[in-house]
């Protein structure tokens, strides 16, 4: 049931693709992903730009299109705020980029796939291929959390393809981030006899996943994205001691330097190219991500690089409203003539 059954309804295409990026990862993943592709009410697709969702972790593009009690899926928001002239037509593509530690974060892995591969080499030149939409000038991305940080990254990394990038409550700070959550992930292993192996087993064969259990396994999958180690099981290895939690200085070095706060300082002059750059966060965040916004506000303006920043009185937790925000904005943008 739709909430809104008097708003023009779009067309939400299911493609497949085979992906090249993604064999041989090291999760065993499959590399047959689905991508869902929003058109707006009576378009083909040809001449929109492009927007692509990237989802946060323990999801994946479909799940936005699946039905949502009390509130709207991605589709749904699109077609109230396009027939409402709040946003500008845009296809929307929503790609499935779930991996077996429960998601991603848009990088490329020698453990989890190559994902940014996936993004520009595959799945964008795909949908835009297969509707006649976005090219040069005319595609963005946005997200939350493991999405926004991916939205973030995929726009420092790459200027020249993507114009415009939304990020929401995206992973910023990582000092604030994960350094607390460590202690806890040692806690949860010594039920295993500290052997990550064994626990991710345990996981996987449960017939009930815990929230608790979710929240070990996203920072065992950070682990495998910023730090891979190809001889361990599922490429995990840990930046801490197992028995007193201390930094191994080594291995943490391999997370900051894909901290959004220090790639400003090499690829933040790039963000100077975009049309639009959105950046948000609630003002009590749980993982203390407000923080690492803050300071990368503070950086942006200090660095003269154009983009609206804004905290909202929320916390981390289900915040999908905030696209009523960003969506519109970026679509504009898109919108605007391309530069010659």
């Amino acid at each position: 049931m739709r909430r809104d059954h008097g708003v023009p309804r779009g067309i939400v295409h299911r493609l497949t693709i085979e992906s090249s990026a993604l064999k041989g990862n090291l999760l065993g993943d499959p590399t047959e992903r689905a991508i869902d592709v929003y058109v707006p009410a009576g378009a083909s697709g040809e001449g929109l730009p492009l927007l692509v969702d990237l989802v946060g972790f323990t999801a994946g593009g479909p799940a936005h299109t699946n039905w949502k009690n009390f509130g709207e899926n991605v589709p749904e928001r699109l077609d109230r705020l396009i027939a409402s002239g709040t946003m500008r037509p845009c296809v929307v593509a929503l790609p499935d980029c779930f991996t077996k530690l429960g998601g991603n974060q848009y990088i490329n892995s020698a453990v989890m796939g190559r994902w940014d591969d996936f993004l520009l080499e595959e799945a964008v030149p795909f949908v835009e291929v297969r509707f006649g939409c976005g090219g040069s000038g005319r595609r963005g991305c946005f997200g939350k959390s493991s999405g926004g940080y991916g939205a973030m990254v995929q726009a420092m990394l790459h200027p020249d393809f993507w114009n415009v990038a939304a990020s929401h409550s995206g992973d910023v700070g990582f000092d604030l981030l994960f350094i607390a959550d460590f202690p806890k992930v040692l806690r949860a292993l010594a039920t295993t006899d500290n052997s990550i192996r064994n626990w991710l087993e345990r996981f996987f064969a449960a017939p009930k996943v815990k929230d608790q259990d979710v929240h070990i396994l996203m920072i065992l999958a950070m682990a495998a994205t910023y730090d891979p180690d190809p001889e361990s099981y599922m490429g995990v290895r840990l930046p801490v001691t197992l028995d007193t939690c201390e930094l191994i200085a080594e291995r943490w070095a391999n997370y900051v330097k894909w901290d959004p706060l220090t790639l400003v300082e090499k690829h933040g002059e790039g963000l100077k190219r975009l049309k639009a750059l959105y950046i948000d966060c609630g003002d009590i965040d749980q993982y203390n991500i407000v923080y690492g916004s803050r300071r990368m506000h503070k950086r942006l303006t200090e660095m003269k690089v154009q983009h609206v920043y804004e905290e909202f009185p929320d916390d981390h937790t289900a915040v999908d409203y905030r696209m009523d925000v960003s969506l519109p904005f970026l679509a504009k943008a898109l919108s605007e003539p391309v530069s010659s």
